[in-house]
């Protein structure tokens, strides 16, 4: 007991130290130029299939009700899912160059679709015309607006770092015309969510570029204005911010409780751990638009607690790499974009889970990458390939990622050689022993033969002695 005492005392690990590697490991790795680019498409991955998984399990109540399959919703999304993985592999090889050369173009393409919402092509849907038809498929331009607003500011910011105390270097030609009147077009279509997000994304964007902090106290007190005044205009609006603020939401058969009600009674039914995948009750045509604005509802009452603080995590994980971009970037384009994408994706989704769990009014925005919707999912898929450019530019990153195949190919050679030489040497040590074995066998088998052939000599009798 005491030998065994001492050499765990000398040479082995205690389980505290062998955490305490583990965690210096990982904060290593964390701290390594390739981490945001792996954190950003890891988080990205889960999001998206958790997404498809539950938009097949939100939808398809309803969509059987409509198209006679409960797959067709499900099946529109995975095809927006497809093109939008090709378009982020596609944006994540994209050199920062070519994204730069795209700001002007985008943003034109932007306003141009915006404002043929309100031509012929255009749709209107629940009171919002933010939707235009083209060869029998919807597009909603607002959403490819979040990105274009991105690219363009991080774009015209980048290029006038050196003026940015100058409110009107700051301002032109980003709010004035070009965000304003995106902006401007979006409200109206009716759809404040939207307005709201990209109001927060040309904010993000002017205190990312360093714009003096006095400035900012205006332009809170012009957008709140701006806010409250198109809120008032709205009875839907006033109805569900009154909602909101009162708390009188006992039942849901009190005016404009319905949709807020039934999402907390689906959250409530999934407890802690759930009802199972599949088992809603509140997507039975309970809770209006569980497959899209309110989709982590289902996702609470499916998977419970742990499916709800997992979808926050992600989240959490996606601003941090959004976060290590902006902190550790040598390039000013690339510093101003990753704040642009993280206030543009965590923004949204703290709007969407508030208006989910009763924290804020319900303003009707989609859960980034979760929620059903082919334009969304889309241009959150192409903001993710903008995002993986840009953990890719991060100083010794490229080349990190670019000797990830072939350390991998010299630790294969590495361990090919070494089983062969195993094998080797195991084949020859066989062989000898075998021999050496043999030949010991052989020797005592042949002493022994030897010893049974020659009998031993018997010493000759002694003569009997004559007595005279």
């Amino acid at each position: 007991m005491t030998s065994i005492t001492r050499h765990a005392g000398l040479g082995g690990r205690s389980s505290a130290q062998d955490e305490g590697m583990t965690v210096a490991s990982v904060g290593a790795w964390l701290r390594s130029p390739v981490a945001p680019y792996y954190l950003t498409l890891v988080s990205a991955i889960v999001l998206t299939g958790l997404g498809l998984v539950m938009v097949l399990s939100a939808s398809s109540v309803r969509s059987y009700l409509d198209s006679g399959s409960s797959y067709t919703v499900f099946l529109e999304q995975v095809a927006y899912a497809s093109i939008g993985v090709v378009l982020a592999v596609v944006g994540s090889r994209l050199p920062l160059v070519w994204w730069k050369r795209l700001a002007w173009p985008g943003i034109f393409l932007a306003l141009a679709l915006q404002a043929a919402v309100f031509t012929s092509l255009g749709v209107e849907f629940q009171g919002n015309r933010n939707w235009i038809e083209i060869a029998g498929r919807t597009l909603q331009p607002s959403e490819f607006g979040k990105i274009a607003l991105v690219v363009f500011g991080a774009t015209v910011l980048a290029t006038k770092r050196r003026v940015m105390h100058k409110i009107g270097h700051a301002t032109v030609p980003l709010i004035f015309p070009f965000g304003l009147v995106l902006v401007g077009l979006v409200m109206q279509g009716n759809d404040l969510g939207t307005a709201m997000i990209m109001l927060a994304i040309l904010v993000g964007l002017l205190w990312a570029a360093g714009l003096p902090g006095r400035w900012f106290l205006g332009v809170g007190a012009v957008v709140t204005a701006g806010v409250a005044y198109l809120a008032a205009g709205s009875a839907n609006r006033m109805e569900r911010i009154q909602v909101w603020v009162g708390g009188i939401c006992e039942n849901p058969h009190v005016q404009g409780c319905f949709q807020k009600v039934h999402a907390e009674y689906a959250l409530a039914d999934g407890g802690w751990w759930g009802l199972g995948l599949g088992e809603s009750r509140e997507k039975w045509g309970l809770l209006p638009e569980p497959h899209n604005d309110f989709i982590l509802a289902i996702i609470g009452e499916e998977l419970g607690l742990p499916g709800s603080l997992a979808v926050l995590l992600l989240f959490a994980v996606l601003a941090y790499a959004c976060f290590r971009i902006v902190s550790q970037s040598e390039d000013t384009f690339a510093r101003l974009a990753a704040a642009g994408l993280l206030v543009w994706f965590l923004g949204q989704a703290l709007l969407n889970i508030g208006s989910v769990i009763g924290m804020l009014p319900i303003i009707g925005v989609p859960l980034p990458l979760v929620s059903s919707g082919g334009s969304a999912l889309v241009s959150a898929l192409l903001g993710i390939g903008l995002l993986l450019a840009l953990a890719r530019s991060l100083p010794g990153a490229t080349e990190s990622l670019a000797a990830k195949p072939s350390r991998l190919g010299r630790t294969l050679a590495s361990v090919s050689t070494q089983s062969r030489r195993t094998a080797t040497s195991a084949s020859r040590g066989g062989a000898t022993g075998a021999s050496r074995r043999s030949a010991t066998s052989t020797s005592r088998g042949g002493a022994t033969s030897t010893s049974r052939r020659r009998p031993v000599a018997k010493k000759p009798a002694a003569k009997p002695s004559r007595t005279r």
